[in-house]
């Protein structure tokens, strides 16, 4: 069986074997890519943040630690949403159960709005893009981040296993449908290159003002071969944007 957008979090075997992989130290959510985020969003005091696809929250439980004013995340599995709103039960957010897509975004309504490794889930981005441009405030930041267009080119370098030695990109310009093999299911994803999603963007009216491909920086390692093997090949393309 697939699953497409959110729905495979939603098996209680997958769902737990992510939030297993996900906690690990050195994973590329936390060594690579969260503190990119944190960077690229930078001061987030009495702003009103969207965050898209925000599987359980703990991310937007930081962001109110570090001053928010309020925090709206979307999130399309109900055992993430659950997981969400335990985390920021006591805190000033909301949890929307609701896919990207199916999100009413309310116009001219946020500061900030930003999304971790989801929008690769997500087949239409220029909608996507446009309902975002729609329901920031004027100077208002879109900070993202997906799964690097290099990986998700071609999986056959997957059949090696999960911690492949070589990496194999193929059919980079064709864009679309791609179906991964992941944590023992298949999930849908969509690839596109960094120039589509630069043109996506820039065809909506954002300013393009930050782009990263996910650098490792050694301080974010718990283990120095952990740390060189992320030096191969880049995992992460985000982007800050500006209304």
């Amino acid at each position: 069986m697939e699953y497409k957008g959110a729905s495979a979090y939603d098996q209680s075997e997958f769902f737990s074997n992510y939030m297993k992989r996900r906690g690990r130290q050195d994973s590329p959510n936390n060594a690579i890519e969260g503190p990119i985020m944190f960077e690229l969003i930078e001061d987030v005091l009495d702003k009103e943040i969207l965050d898209l696809g925000c599987g359980d929250a703990l991310f937007g439980k930081e962001l109110l630690s570090r001053g928010a004013k309020h925090y709206s995340g979307v999130e399309g599995s109900n055992q993430m949403a659950t997981a969400a709103k335990v985390n920021i039960s006591s805190l000033n957010g909301t949890i929307h159960l609701a896919s990207m897509e199916d999100f009413h975004y309310p116009a001219n309504s946020f500061d900030i709005v930003t999304s971790r490794f989801a929008i690769h889930y997500i087949e239409d981005i220029q909608k996507l893009f446009h309902n975002v441009h729609n329901t920031l405030n004027e100077n208002g930041k879109f900070v993202f981040s997906v799964q690097h267009p290099l990986t998700t080119a071609s999986f056959e370098s997957k059949k090696s296993g999960d911690r492949r030695e070589n990496w194999i990109v193929d059919d980079y310009f064709l864009d679309g449908e791609r179906k991964e093999r992941w944590i023992d299911e298949v999930v849908v994803k969509y690839h596109r290159t960094i120039e589509q999603y630069f043109r996506a963007l820039t065809k909506v009216g954002f300013q393009i003002v930050d782009l990263r491909e996910g650098t490792p920086k050694r301080e974010h390692f718990s283990s120095e071969e952990e740390f060189k093997r992320r030096q191969r090949i880049p995992l992460v393309l985000a982007f800050s944007c500006v209304k």
